[in-house]
């Protein structure tokens, strides 16, 4: 038996949410729907989800909190679907950790398309991870590069660690100073981030793995 997809849709609007339940439900999903930030990071807690649809305009908190919580404690692809449709908020998001933006009023076949392309994106990270030697590993305390150990600081390890345990995410310059305490300062860690593109890419001036995202941040793609 093949096993449902789980979304989380957190979204104030309730008939809204209604219909975007409906739809996805039609398409085979198992979809909740809670309508403030406080019983999202509830239900985030409480059961696995495959997804997260998330609103920006809450009655409690910003959607950007519920952001800032999943990244900290918390691993789920996320869509924002939002009113906002303004370069600065889209930009915001994508540093406080979305995987994708939506501008309301949504076209539902096209969000499904989006829903489905970045499941794939995961499930393609574990068929690679299943099918072939992983270009990038962890491994004892070590990172293994095309099977050889890196020669990495302390500090070079824990920065690349965490672009592996989220490859394929856009991961803001802001997230990262947060989440690895020794980082202090933005210029910092791009000097870092200078120093591990020296050690895994061909051209670090041209990487092909450690990709910057302009204005947004960094992302780990192989």
């Amino acid at each position: 038996m093949i096993e449902k997809i789980n979304i989380l849709i957190v979204e104030d609007d309730e008939t809204a949410s209604f219909l975007l339940q409906s739809f996805l439900q039609d398409c085979d999903f198992c979809v909740d729907c809670v309508y403030t930030i406080t019983d999202g990071i509830s239900y985030l807690k409480n059961k696995k989800y495959d997804l997260l649809l998330l609103d920006l305009s809450l009655p409690d908190f910003s959607g950007f909190e519920l952001l800032s919580n999943i990244n900290n404690s918390i691993v789920i692809p996320t869509i924002v679907i939002s009113a906002y449709s303004d370069t600065n908020t889209k930009v915001k998001a994508f540093k406080y950790g979305a995987n994708d933006y939506l501008t309301k009023p949504i076209d539902f076949i096209e969000l499904e398309a989006r829903i489905w392309s970045l499941l794939s994106r995961k499930e393609n990270i574990n068929l690679q991870d299943k099918n072939k030697n992983e270009i990038l590993k962890i491994d004892k305390n070590q990172i293994y590069f095309k099977n050889q150990i890196l020669n990495l600081t302390a500090l070079e390890f824990d920065i690349l660690s965490y672009f592996i345990k989220h490859k394929g995410e856009i991961i803001s310059r802001d997230l990262l100073t947060n989440s690895i305490s020794s980082v202090k300062s933005h210029r910092l860690l791009d000097n870092h981030i200078k120093n591990i593109r020296k050690k895994i890419e061909e051209d670090s001036s041209k990487p092909n793995y450690l990709k910057t995202e302009y204005a947004v941040g960094y992302k780990l793609d192989y």
